[in-house]
């Protein structure tokens, strides 16, 4: 989950390398699927190891990467696919290359949060009027904090923004110098565990759908096999069916615990704060509107957010962004009614 990107110049250098890349892999090539440390994602390894992608009848290489480097690497053509939050996918798509969401994993339902230090006198979001807060500048939890911020009647002046990469966000409220911090889990969860006392103050539950994180397949790579992204479709809700099942809810939390390198019962209370989506819950969130329940209004949200902060110049046309021909085709031959 997902940032909403570090460096554009980055991304456009990047770009360059990727007129040199093959778009597509070959016939006989798995898909090349990456994806990094954020509990939406953590399922692609439910698909793999319970078999869900020779289920449905495609090969997939899955790619742990950072964050940071997943977005770097599919801009250079090296990735088939990558795991995105709205917001970064139009990052990379300013930069030059455009992806295509067919999946929306989840939204972020809590595991993005504001942070307090104990000791500060902060009891409501109010309070923070004055403080100092460590984030990643242009990313997601920037974004979550000005929500909170225009929820409550606040301006961005009205606290001061310490810059700071999201891993580091743990120590920075432990070395007491800093009021609060912006983060994701896993860190927003190392940083509570940390600093005894902290708490949060709002998280991404206060604005369900502000930050959606989704699969982002190439524009190639899905020209040249939308047959191969469909059965990847299917293997992905295979994998919230395991996960939403309770005799096989454990398991799944089991391999996902792992893979973030927790022990299963520290890994399980966050789960809640991402919001995997059902085939028929996801449905909903295809359809278009203005408002946060709908991914066109969120990720309209999101691109004034890039656009305020310079992230890049120029309005992207969001439909580019979006397909959920491949989801809703699934739910019809499932018999879920569209959008219901």
């Amino acid at each position: 989950m997902a940032s909403m990107i570090r460096s554009l110049a980055c991304i456009a250098l990047t770009f360059v390398s990727s007129l040199l890349v093959p778009g597509a892999a070959r016939a006989d090539e798995p898909l090349k699927l990456g994806y990094s440390d954020w509990p939406g994602w953590h399922l692609w390894d439910v698909a793999k190891e319970k078999g869900f992608f020779d289920k449905a009848g495609v090969k997939v290489e899955l790619v742990w990467m950072d964050y940071m480097a997943s977005m770097e690497a599919f801009s250079a053509g090296k990735l088939d696919a990558n795991s995105m939050t709205n917001g970064d996918a139009m990052v990379t798509g300013a930069g030059g290359k455009k992806g295509t969401c067919i999946i929306i994993n989840d939204y972020s339902d809590g595991n993005d949060m504001i942070v307090v230090a104990p000791g500060k006198g902060i009891e409501k979001f109010t309070d923070l009027r004055g403080k100092k807060i460590a984030l990643e500048l242009n990313i997601v939890d920037h974004l979550l904090l000005l929500k909170g911020l225009e929820m409550n009647g606040m301006k961005e002046s009205d606290v001061t923004i310490v810059n700071v990469s999201t891993p580091e966000t743990p120590q920075t409220l432990a070395s007491g110098d800093v009021d609060a911090i912006g983060s994701y889990y896993p860190f927003s969860g190392q940083a509570l565990k940390q600093v005894p006392g902290s708490k949060t103050i709002f998280t991404s539950k206060d604005a369900p759908g502000l930050i959606y994180d989704c699969l982002y397949v190439s524009k190639e790579s899905l020209a040249a096999k939308p047959e191969e992204w469909k059965k990847v479709t299917a293997a992905w809700y295979m994998a919230v069916d395991y996960l939403k099942d309770p005799a096989t809810k454990a398991d799944a939390i089991k391999i996902m615990a792992a893979r973030c390198g927790v022990p299963p019962e520290e890994y399980a209370p966050f789960l809640d704060g991402t919001r995997h989506l059902t085939l028929t819950e996801v449905t909903k969130s295809w359809q278009k509107g203005e408002g946060l329940d709908s991914i066109y209004g969120s990720t309209k949200v999101a691109d004034a957010f890039n656009l305020k902060h310079k992230v890049y110049e120029s309005p992207q046309e969001i439909e580019l962004y979006l397909d959920p021909t491949i989801t809703m085709e699934l739910a019809k031959s499932k018999g879920i009614a569209m959008g219901k």
